[in-house]
């Protein structure tokens, strides 16, 4: 009776979680994270165009924004007309987001209906309470009009999301700069699809250190603006590696990181990952940010990063040259 009971509360006590993607690029975002396969997330996928919608995204629930206004055609790139479709769609979007306690939002900014969409749904997700994390990219910055309409976006969803994770795709020449222009933007959505999935993993699923719902509200709530870096090293001093590469290139410009308010560390390696390294990778990463006493920190094994380890590094609340105008 007793082992019943305490199995019935684990069931009961497991965060639920949604990632929503919104727009072209967020849709595409979520087909990555369905095709790598997601354990103990739901997946919706929400666009005005429905053909990209119906051929393109892959998830758990298909929505169809604004079917009145923009019959199926897309928003024409107009931020107030994606919001305008949200809204329609605001009483479905509620259904299926009751009830859960962390919300991932992913969206491409400086087009229509991801920039138009994404406040608005956080402004649900805040009425439902939920823990909301944005993940987006920018424009490259020759695009300025379209970096404009994303910087507004992003200033919007300080006043809803929780944190708000960017990624400037003009950062992306520093990790991908030979790869061919679709290949690295191709890079952002694995980005953001491997932070998602990794998060979402390592608080539902068993892993070699889980990270804990309460300790990440802590360091994401009202984290504000957010840098992600990631690493890969592998050989002698592999971690050291790992960690230089993950700071060195942060996927936005920060005025200061030492100023960090919070840092979330991910670490996914090999079986032949020691608790030495994760700690080490640990006291690495905070030698950079030594002001901050907000630290949570996860890690989990992969067979296919057997001799190499990657390491994610998620930092909260950090002031960026971007949001400036700079």
């Amino acid at each position: 009776m007793v082992n019943e009971k305490l199995a019935e509360f684990v069931k009961t006590s497991k965060p639920s979680v949604a990632v929503v993607g919104l727009g072209g690029a967020g849709c595409n975002i979520t087909t990555w994270i369905a095709e790598k396969g997601m354990a103990g997330g739901k997946i919706i996928a929400a666009n005005t165009d429905v053909n990209h919608l119906s051929t393109m995204s892959k998830a758990d629930k298909l929505v169809l924004l604004g079917e009145k206004l923009c019959k199926g055609h897309g928003c024409g790139g107009y931020p107030e007309m994606g919001a305008q479709a949200t809204k329609e769609n605001l009483t479905e979007l509620r259904a299926e987001l009751e009830g859960t306690n962390l919300v991932f939002l992913v969206a491409g900014l400086g087009g229509g209906t991801g920039t138009g969409a994404i406040p608005v749904v956080g402004e649900l997700t805040r009425e439902l309470g939920s823990l909301t994390i944005a993940c987006v990219t920018i424009p490259f910055k020759i695009e300025q009009f379209r970096r404009e309409k994303a910087r507004e976006a992003i200033k919007a969803l300080s006043a809803s999301c929780d944190a708000t994770i960017v990624i400037d795709n003009g950062k992306l020449r520093e990790v991908a700069g030979n790869l061919p222009l679709k290949e690295a933007l191709a890079v952002a959505n694995a980005l953001i699809g491997a932070f998602v999935k990794n998060i979402t993993e390592t608080i539902t699923q068993p892993s070699l250190i889980n990270l804990d719902y309460a300790d990440l509200r802590a360091v994401m709530e009202r984290g504000g603006v957010s840098a992600i870096g990631i690493g890969e090293g592998d050989g002698e001093d592999r971690v050291a590696k790992a960690v230089s590469q993950a700071l060195a290139v942060p996927l936005l410009d920060i005025s200061d990181m030492s100023a960090t308010y919070g840092v979330l560390i991910h670490i996914v390696g090999g079986e032949d990952l020691t608790l030495e390294e994760v700690a080490v990778t640990g006291e690495l990463i905070m030698d950079k940010v030594p002001n901050t006493k907000r630290v949570i920190w996860g890690a989990k094994v992969d067979d296919q990063l057997t001799g190499r380890v990657r390491v994610m590094a998620v930092l909260t609340g950090v002031k960026s040259p971007f949001m400036e105008g700079e």
